[in-house]
């Protein structure tokens, strides 16, 4: 077998799929697929779950793990040759998934199975796909089917373009700045700067738009004017207010024609809007439901948003001399407020948090906390520096996982979990094949032979994100479609990964997770006592700013009519919800991922909803604390001792259950009520 795409004997062989084994690869296994289609919705197939599953499900996982395979590729390493091999197999591969979902026979055949014969798993997972088959358009015909499958076919090609806009747009911007601009920047954000220019034989420090050097550059640097600089090129990525050497990366029409897409598709389905459409599969009952509990949010967190914008203007006039702040000063004017106001700023806190450490310190909290061991593990990766981990219990294989943090050209930007296989008892074999998932983030490279530095907000991602994976990893449901993260509703999603954000402000947490890049020495307690109290500045800000993505998001689906500006929907948005004005010229919904390529669209505001049942669950472990100074066996030491008995009935009623049953009915059994927004609004100071 030359090709390794079509290796499925164990993990994928990234380290030698080359994009001519794209094509080949994606012939033999949708023929596999489709072969295995006609034979289950022959009539005398059997009506069986196990029965089909033996046949169809074992295709199609075949072909979702090598597609699946390309895509994370073409996600963490593109290149020109990948990606037009992604771009040649797209269409097939959404023409053969829309085919799938809509396919009459099997959709009968499914209706045909004795739901008595099943178990609690399967009968969920029988339940999720009578439910997908209507909204993939299985019960639609003639000219509507064929319009049906033409829709998905064309947003697959326009959500893919999206993202390369957006990628290209930010990858292709450079700044070459002086030394003399660059006053107050870090040190190790100069270093890289300096060094990528060199590696290009140029003068200067190049500064680019990718996080670890943007977000930087915006809370640091004394120039106004370069802040400024890349200010705008920034929030103009991917849009028409992009400089002219940029404008074939305009995601404009891209985003009108993916929207006018949504709408059709939805009124084909009998709904009025995408809104309606999305909340389906969702907690939320309706598109009313979600605006309500938005502006609800917005009403309590707009006087602490309004005092939030208050304090940084007095302080910018008063301590700055800056009577006008501008949009590209307002970080850097909040980091010099909280260093003033807490004595500290976040570049001294970073010197403590080196990535090995920190890594070390978040496997022995979920070691404790889950009853598991991590250990180190080998497979093919894509690059260096990408890791790759196995968690077992009892000495028996868990699950897996790769890590891949470092930001790089070619990179999608943000962070990640996604899944490379997920658990199942096979059908074909009869034996448990365990989950194993990627853990992506985009955080500053080590420079200088010295390891990666992480701010906060960088452990904070790395712990929300590894909270997905233990999601998909400690499932124990033996049912693929309702295993791990599959089946559990979007807006439930995020409970595991911001539970797990918590953890970040413990003292006995951070404390063994800490040792400063030059001394060794652990973050002292003077230094957490500051980050706590600083732990909710500007969060009625953050609190509104995801209000209004989440409310433009949710209009824009419902509200909107595609052939409109969608800038005077987010300016009518930003009027009604926002405490700080964007300049005319602000486009950052071009690149706007979650809603227009990351699965997100009329979902977005699953992360606030998701929110009030994280800090509801981790308001559990707080509840049962047991005195802090306490450390014998079988607890985590915490600002307040989290017990592993707690720990277990959270995994098994939540990570274990996975989605075999309604998120709802899940964090019952680990509640024993319905959720609140007490936890949420205590947690960030609003109570």
């Amino acid at each position: 077998m030359t090709n390794p795409l079509l290796d499925f004997s164990s993990l994928p062989r990234f380290d030698v799929i080359r994009p001519e084994d794209v094509g080949p690869a994606m012939d033999e296994l949708l023929a596999q697929a489709q072969a295995a289609l006609d034979q289950v919705t022959q009539p005398a197939f059997p009506a069986r779950w196990s029965d089909i599953s033996r046949v169809l499900d074992v295709a199609t996982e075949n072909l979702g793990r090598a597609w699946g395979a390309v895509s994370h590729l073409n996600g963490v390493a593109d290149t020109p040759e990948l990606r037009a091999a992604y771009n040649a197999a797209l269409p097939r591969v959404t023409e053969f998934s829309a085919r799938l979902g809509a396919d009459e026979r099997l959709y009968a055949k499914y209706k045909a199975i004795d739901v008595a014969s099943l178990n609690p798993e399967q009968r969920q997972a029988h339940k999720n796909a009578i439910r997908n088959f209507v909204l993939s358009g299985a019960e639609l015909t003639g000219a509507d089917k064929e319009r049906f499958a033409q829709i998905q076919e064309l947003q697959a090609e326009l959500s893919q373009k999206f993202s390369e806009n957006a990628l290209d747009a930010t990858d292709a911007f450079a700044y070459y700045a002086r030394e003399d601009e660059l006053a107050g920047v870090p040190a190790d954000v100069l270093e890289t700067a300096r060094a990528q220019a060199e590696s290009e034989g140029k003068a200067g420090y190049k500064l680019t738009l990718k996080m670890p050097c943007y977000l930087p550059v915006m809370q640091f640097a004394d120039s106004s004017a370069l802040r400024e600089t890349l200010y705008r090129a920034y929030t103009t990525r991917a849009s028409e207010q992009a400089p002219a050497e940029f404008s074939r990366f305009d995601n404009t029409g891209v985003m009108k024609q993916i929207l006018a897409l949504r709408l059709e598709e939805s009124k084909l389905l009998g709904y009025q809007n995408f809104g309606e459409v999305s909340v389906v599969a969702k907690m939320a009952k309706s598109p009313a439901e979600v605006v309500t509990f938005l502006r609800d949010l917005a009403r309590r967190a707009r006087p602490h948003a309004l005092k939030d914008v208050a304090d940084l203007r007095a302080f910018a006039t008063e301590e700055l001399a800056n009577t006008d702040p501008q949009p590209w000063d307002y970080a850097y004017i909040g980091e010099k407020l909280k260093e003033a106001r807490y004595a500290f700023s976040e570049q001294e806190v970073k010197q403590y948090f080196t990535a090995p450490k920190v890594l070390a310190g978040l496997f022995k909290i979920v070691e404790t906390l889950f009853e598991v061991a991590i250990r180190k593990d080998s497979a093919p990766v894509w690059k260096p520096g990408v890791e790759f981990y196995r968690i077992e219990r009892a000495g028996q294989l868990v699950g897996q996982f790769y890590l891949d943090q470092p930001a790089r050209t070619g990179k999608r930007g943000g962070a990640w979990m996604d899944d490379v296989r997920a658990r199942w008892l096979r059908p074909d074999t009869g034996e448990l094949q365990t989950p194993v998932a990627h853990l992506v983030c985009n955080f500053a490279d080590g420079v200088g032979g010295r390891p990666a530095l992480l701010s906060h907000d960088d452990v904070t991602t790395l712990f929300h994100e590894f909270g997905h994976g233990l999601h998909h990893m400690l499932t124990q449901v033996n049912e693929r479609d309702v295993s791990g993260i599959s089946g559990v509703e979007w807006d439930a999603v995020e409970l595991p990964s911001q539970f797990m954000e918590n953890f970040c402000w413990e003292w006995d947490v951070l404390r063994h997770m800490t040792a400063h890049v030059e001394t060794g020495e652990p973050l002292p307690r003077a230094l957490f006592e500051k980050m706590l109290a600083a732990k909710n500045f500007q969060s009625g800000m953050q609190t509104l700013r995801q209000v209004e993505f989440s409310l433009f998001d949710m209009l824009l689906h419902t509200a909107h009519n595609p052939a409109d500006d969608l800038m005077g929907l987010l300016n009518e948005v930003r009027q009604e919800v926002a405490v700080l004005s964007a300049p005319a010229y602000s486009r950052t919904v071009h690149t706007f991922g979650h809603i227009f390529s990351g699965g997100y669209a009329a979902g977005y505001y699953s992360y606030k909803w998701a929110e009030v049942l994280s800090a509801d669950a981790y308001a559990a472990f707080e509840e049962t604390a047991r005195d802090a100074q306490t450390t014998e066996a079988g607890a985590v030491p915490g600002k307040t001792t989290v017990t592993v008995e707690t720990g277990r009935k959270y995994r098994q009623a939540i990570l274990e259950a996975g989605g075999s049953r309604p998120a709802m009915e899940s964090f019952k059994a680990f509640r024993g009520r319905e959720p609140s927004i007490d936890a949420l609004l205590r947690h960030q100071g609003m109570a």
